[in-house]
């Protein structure tokens, strides 16, 4: 198993992080909160979990050994894979994830994308034993100075990411543009999330 990549960072995109290690580029599949906090050329340390399927071999990589924890949990439950095991990161933090499950917040579950209603009731039973309490304030996200991108293509980047339609994602980076305007340095994890709580509004 391969536990952390270490090494400076060669490309971001929607979704996925090249990690230099050794003079190969590793591939991991991210949450945007997760790229948000990186920058090209500057050494990374992630926490990695790889799937092997048949045809394939994915690298996921984590900000903490935590978020990896919290990963492989989500995939306990039937019908979770790695996808949208990794949607539910994006939207929430472990210790935000924690508190939704421990006070049986369906609608926590529900701004996640591929969760309904039904589901997410299924699921906050399936989770309720196996994530444990909070283990402290849910961190800020850190800022992004200088990322791969403008904040905007970058959020944009994350909800097509997260499956929303291009020109919903339009829609959200317009509604949250007022409180990134009001940032010194835009903060695109939190923006996500401000995003994605309009967009679960509207559906």
């Amino acid at each position: 198993m391969i536990a952390f990549v270490q090494g400076p960072v060669a490309a971001v995109s929607a979704g996925l992080a090249v990690v230099e290690v050794g003079g190969v580029g590793l591939a991991l599949q991210c949450t945007p909160a997760t790229l948000a906090g990186l920058r090209l050329g500057e050494p990374v340390r992630l926490a990695t979990s790889l799937v092997v399927r048949e045809d394939s071999l994915t690298l996921f990589g984590f900000a903490d050994d935590d978020e990896r924890a919290v990963f492989e949990i989500l995939q306990a439950a039937p019908g979770v894979g790695p996808k949208l095991a990794q949607a539910v990161l994006g939207v929430h933090s472990p210790d935000a994830l924690r508190a939704a499950v421990a006070s049986g917040d369906e609608k926590a579950l529900v701004a996640v994308p591929g969760i309904g209603k039904a589901k997410a009731a299924k699921l906050l039973l399936e989770y309720k034993d196996k994530l444990g309490a909070p283990h402290g304030a849910v961190p800020a996200q850190k800022p992004v100075a200088t990322g791969p991108a403008p904040w905007g293509e970058q959020l944009h980047s994350a909800l097509v990411g997260l499956g929303y339609a291009p020109r919903e994602a339009d829609d959200a980076v317009a509604a949250v543009t007022p409180e990134a305007e009001a940032q010194s340095v835009p903060d695109v994890g939190a923006l996500l999330r401000l995003a994605l709580r309009g967009l679960n509004r509207a559906r």
